[in-house]
C-alpha cells in the first residue's frame, strides 16, 4: 500500500506528459525514417550518399581513404557508447544512493517528494540511455560488418561481384547509421526527460524542445538544403 500511496503522489498530467514524451521520440523515429514522405529527411538523403560512396569505392585505388572513413564513423559510435554507459551507471548510482538523491532533491526544491517519486523520474532518463547505448554498440557492430565487406569487395571494378558486394556494404552501413541515429535520438529525449524533476509541465516543455531541434535538423536545417543542391556542371 505504501508504495500505491506514493504512486498516487503523480497527477495525470504526468501521465500525459511522460506519454508525450515517448509518443514524440517514437513518432520523430517514424517520420525521420520514412522514405514515404515527400519531404524526405537529411537520413533518407544520406542513404543515397552511401550508395554511392560504395560505388565509388569500387574504382579507387587504395581505399584507404575508404577505411579511414568507416573508422572514424567507428570511433563516433565508440564514444557516444562510452558516454551512455558512464551516464547510465552514474545515474544508476545516484538512484541506489538514497541520501546524496535527497540531496539533489533538496538542491532542484524538490525536498517535499518522496524518494521514490524522484528514482522513478531519474528511471525514465534510464530508459533512454540504456536505449542509446544498445543502439550505439549494435550500430558500431554494423560498422564492423559494413568493413568485413567493403574488404571483400573485389579489386578489379570488372569483377562481376565487385558491385553486389559493394552494394551490400552499402546497405549494411546505412542500417549502422539509422542505429546510430537512434541512439542520438534516445540522447536527446534523455536530457529532456531530466525536466520532469521540476514537474509534468517542464517535462511537456523539454519534450516539444527537443522535438523541435531534432525535427528541425532532419527537415529544415541549411545541411538538408546542401544535400538537395545538385552540383553543377562544369
Amino acid at each position: 500500500m505504501r508504495f500505491l500511496d506514493q504512486m498516487a503522489l503523480f497527477a495525470p498530467l504526468d501521465a500525459l506528459a511522460v506519454a508525450l514524451t515517448f509518443l514524440a521520440w517514437a513518432g520523430l523515429g517514424w517520420l525521420i525514417e520514412s522514405d514515404r514522405l515527400s519531404r524526405p529527411s537529411v537520413t533518407i538523403l544520406m542513404q543515397e550518399y552511401r550508395r554511392d560512396w560504395m560505388r565509388e569505392m569500387i574504382t579507387r585505388q587504395p581505399r584507404i581513404f575508404d577505411a579511414s572513413i568507416l573508422s572514424s564513423l567507428r570511433q563516433g559510435t565508440n564514444f557516444l557508447a562510452s558516454a551512455s554507459m558512464i551516464a547510465l551507471g552514474g545515474l544508476l548510482a545516484l538512484i541506489g544512493n538514497s541520501e546524496r538523491l535527497l540531496g539533489v532533491a533538496e538542491d532542484l526544491t524538490l525536498g517535499g517528494q518522496p524518494t521514490l517519486v524522484v528514482e522513478i523520474k531519474l528511471m525514465a532518463t534510464g530508459i533512454f540511455l540504456l536505449y542509446a547505448f544498445l543502439k550505439f554498440v549494435w550500430s558500431n557492430r554494423l560498422f564492423g560488418y559494413c568493413a568485413v565487406l567493403m574488404a571483400a569487395v573485389p579489386n578489379d571494378p570488372d569483377d562481376p561481384r565487385a558491385l553486389p558486394r559493394a552494394i551490400q556494404a552499402a546497405e549494411v552501413n546505412i542500417r549502422a547509421a539509422l542505429n546510430f541515429n537512434r541512439g542520438l535520438r534516445s540522447l536527446y529525449f534523455s536530457l529532456g526527460s531530466l525536466t520532469w524533476l521540476l514537474g509534468p509541465l517542464p517535462l511537456i516543455l523539454g519534450a516539444l524542445a527537443v522535438s523541435w531541434m531534432i525535427w528541425s535538423r532532419d527537415f529544415a536545417s541549411h545541411s538538408r538544403l546542401i544535400l538537395l543542391t545538385s552540383p553543377s556542371k562544369g
